[in-house]
Order: structure tokens, then C-alpha cells, then sequence
């Protein structure tokens, strides 16, 4: 009987479905959301300000990962008016009637390069199944991840006929530094 109750124990401690959860508690301070893109014939870089996100993910149970992230559109910023006015505008983000940008993950997978994040990120209402790949460090309780995820502004209705191929390929760029919560 013992046996049979030790073994009951160990089984459900063991069982991948009741693995521990670890959850981050994310170091804005050390953290950006920023993109990278091309416009009028040069490089341009931005970020975004005001930006939130929920991570639990333990390497060791990635069947209980999970990513949530919020973006306030109105705060993204080059520095520059003449990329910034059109991005921010009716026709670029829309902040205005699309205040934000959502990624959610669905599930998170180890890579031979690190990890992938399977999930649906919405922009402007438009909601498309991406894969953000990303390194992931985890040292003494603190994480540094960092993700490039590639995406064409046009597939989230993304800007106006005049704007060509200014910015079409638009790369997020992610430095998201944690620590684990208690």
C-alpha cells in the first residue's frame, strides 16, 4: 500500500501536464520593442515606449509556455516626422482607432538556435499566424531573450497606394530582459 501511494506521488510531481509554471517579472528598464525598416532609400530605426507582456516559460516545460504581449501603437517613434507622421497616421497604425499591437503565443517550441514561439500577432485588426524565433539565456533568475521577426506591413493593411515599397518589410526588433517571479 505505501508503494502503491509513493508511486501515485511520484507519478503526478513527475507529470509534464503539472510541471511548474515560471513566470517573469519583465525589467522595462532593460527591455525595448523597437523595429527596423527601410524608407526613402535609407534605414530606419524605432521603438515603441509603452509596451506590456506576460511570459511564463520554463525551458524544462515548454507545454506550460506562454507569451502574451500588448504594444501602444501611438507611442512607436523614429525620431524622424517624416517617417513618424505617416506611421502614426490613418494609414499607418492608425492609433487612433487601433490602439494596439498583440502577439499571442500558442505555442513555444525549442529550436536548435533557441526557441520558436508559435503564436497570432494583430496589428491594426488584422490578425496573422506568425513564428517569432528567439534566444533565450537564463542565468541565477534573470532571462535575456532577443527576437528578430520580419513581417510585410501590407499582410496587416498597413499603409496607403503612395507609399510603394517604402517600409514594406518591416523587422521587429525585441530585447526583453526578466526576472523570475516568486
Amino acid at each position: 500500500m505505501t508503494f502503491r501511494i509513493l508511486t501515485a506521488c511520484l507519478a503526478l510531481c513527475l507529470s509534464p501536464s503539472l510541471a511548474a509554471a515560471q513566470d517573469w517579472s519583465v525589467d522595462r528598464e532593460a527591455s525595448s520593442v523597437g523595429f527596423e525598416t527601410t524608407a526613402f532609400g535609407g534605414p530606419v530605426a524605432g521603438e515603441f515606449s509603452d509596451w506590456s507582456a506576460q511570459i511564463t516559460l520554463d525551458p524544462a516545460a515548454l507545454e506550460t509556455a506562454q507569451i502574451s504581449a500588448r504594444v501602444q501603437t501611438a507611442t512607436g517613434a523614429t525620431g524622424s516626422n517624416g517617417v513618424d507622421d505617416p506611421m502614426l497616421g490613418s494609414d499607418g497604425l492608425a492609433p487612433a482607432t487601433h490602439p494596439l499591437a498583440l502577439f499571442e503565443s500558442s505555442d513555444i517550441r525549442a529550436t536548435q538556435t533557441g526557441y520558436d514561439a508559435h503564436g497570432t500577432l494583430t496589428i491594426r485588426d488584422t490578425a496573422q499566424p506568425v513564428i517569432l524565433p528567439f534566444t533565450l539565456e537564463i542565468e541565477n533568475g534573470r532571462a535575456i531573450a532577443d527576437a528578430r521577426l520580419t513581417i510585410a506591413r501590407t499582410d496587416y493593411g498597413v499603409g496607403a497606394s503612395g507609399w510603394g515599397t517604402t517600409a514594406a518589410n518591416v523587422t521587429l526588433v525585441l530585447h526583453i530582459e526578466a526576472n523570475a517571479a516568486e
